[in-house]
């Protein structure tokens, strides 16, 4: 039984849906006036992670990550480049996009983008208006959380001192800060994105993007949201205002959220230098799947320091994980099974899923495969694998891989015809004690993209990756 650590209960529960066999859930996307730094893909990460384990229980899945397109940041730069806010998030939803594919991501089922809403947002303020929950002034809208006596349920915030009337116009604003916050904002200048609606001229705030377009594909109520921790408040503490004032139900069952990412025990900023992009850490020669590996690594409710000792680190022991599935693959086998590899493969099942049914530990999930290894390569090294054995640990590895998307495809290559010669050959030389011609194939090969591993069965050879 999946349990989940409710950012709401503050407790350990176990998961049930609302409908069976079905999971509805939302993860806010990303804002799209630049590229994605790595602590945004932490979040991402542990949401995918969510969304395959949830897939591995049997569920059928609907979920929803958004494009906020626009609002403070994404008009700033539009401006600040002197190119339409359309031009500008094309270029970063395709950017994003990219980034997903390198990271192994799955698409969710619905991207919206927010500016392809507004009708509904509209909608949305209205039935607010109608529940006494705003006020207007000086053309924008704002929401009085006074009318919501729960406000604060989710962060724990204090409301006492609350300063009545003072409000919040922009998107983002401070811990601090408790105040009545925008819902529908007047234009503050002629160049600023518009729209002429039955409330008013302006565009909407940021925290009724994520309200609206959840409950448009989702519901009222729906199972599970998620974002990072710096999302609690204000910004779900938000949606839970105007969904729940607007409807009067619960808006969601459980909220997960991903812990802060550091960079070498600091906060990571551009100021100190150590801000990083996926696509930085592409251009430094890092597979993309190892930095997930990294990012995962750690269980989501815990902060991650990243370091680019761990991050090569990481890089190593991956490799060492689809050495492993190549070696399985290459092994001789004899027919049958091996009673000691069948048990180690029913407790690494066990161990994995114990480990990702309490609230996504990841840690002891990947604990479990790295015993399996260890253990497996033993019986390998012994020649005692079995081609049973070889069937049902492959099947496993394709099994957990669909959780932690890092193992990539393997690719089924064969030599040509004059690297064939040349193995027989080296063969030939080591037999007639010929070291020296030995190596110089062997490092031909090498020059040729191919590494030999010779073992009790014989030499074994693969193709050699950009991380060998």
């Amino acid at each position: 039984m999946l349990k989940v650590r409710n950012t709401m209960s503050g407790e350990l529960e176990e998961f049930r849906p609302l409908e069976e066999g079905l999971v509805r859930f939302y993860a806010c996307g990303p804002t799209v006036y630049d590229y994605c730094h790595i602590g945004n893909f932490r979040t991402f990460v542990s949401v995918d992670i969510l969304r395959r384990y949830l897939k591995y229980k049997g569920y059928a899945l609907r979920q929803v990550m958004n494009f906020t397109d626009v609002d403070d940041k994404t008009i700033a730069r539009a401006q600040q480049e002197g190119i339409s806010l359309r031009e500008l998030t094309d270029r970063y939803i395709a950017a994003f996009r990219e980034d997903m594919k390198a990271l192994n991501l799955e698409p969710p089922e619905v991207m919206p983008r927010a500016t392809e809403h507004i009708p509904d947002m509209v909608e949305l303020v209205k039935r607010l208006e109608a529940r006494g929950h705003t006020y207007r002034s000086e053309g924008s809208i704002y929401y009085r959380i006074a009318t919501f006596p729960s406000y604060g349920k989710l962060s724990g915030i204090n409301l006492e001192g609350n300063i009545p009337g003072a409000r919040i116009d922009a998107d983002s604003y401070g811990k601090e800060d408790v105040r009545d916050f925008v819902l529908w904002k007047a234009p503050k200048d002629e160049r600023e994105p518009r729209w002429e609606t039955e409330i008013g001229v302006g565009r909407p705030g940021w925290h009724l993007e994520c309200s609206t377009m959840s409950m448009k594909y989702l519901g009222e109520t729906f199972d599970i949201h998620c974002g990072g921790v710096d999302l609690i408040f204000p910004h779900h503490e938000n949606e839970i205002a105007q969904s729940e004032g607007a409807t009067g139900k619960p808006f969601v069952r459980y909220w997960l959220h991903t812990e802060h990412l550091i960079v070498e025990g600091e906060k990571m900023s551009k100021s100190k230098g150590n801000f990083y992009t996926l696509r930085d850490l592409i251009r430094k020669g890092f597979d993309p799947l190892a930095v997930r590996y990294a990012l995962l690594s750690v269980p989501y409710r815990k902060p991650f320091n990243f370091t680019f000792d761990g991050l090569r680190a990481a890089e190593r022991t991956l490799q060492s994980l689809r050495d492993f599935r190549w070696a399985v693959r290459q092994a001789r086998c004899e027919p049958g099974s091996n009673p000691t590899v069948a048990e180690a493969i029913e407790r690494a099942r066990r161990d994995f899923e114990a480990g990702m049914d309490d609230d996504l530990n990841t840690a002891q999930a990947l604990a479990a495969v790295h015993r399996l290894v260890r253990e497996v390569n033993i019986v390998l090294s012994q020649g005692a694998l079995r081609a049973d054995d070889r069937h049902q640990i492959l099947d496993l590895l394709a099994r957990f891989d669909t959780v932690l998307g890092v193992l990539g495809e393997e690719e089924e290559e064969m030599l040509d015809g004059e690297i064939e010669a040349l193995i027989r050959e080296r063969e030939a030389a080591r037999a007639a004690r010929n070291f020296a011609r030995a190596d110089e194939i062997r490092d031909l090969l090498a020059r040729r993209g191919i590494i030999l591993e010779d073992t009790k069965q014989g030499t074994r050879w693969k193709r050699k990756t950009s991380l060998n």
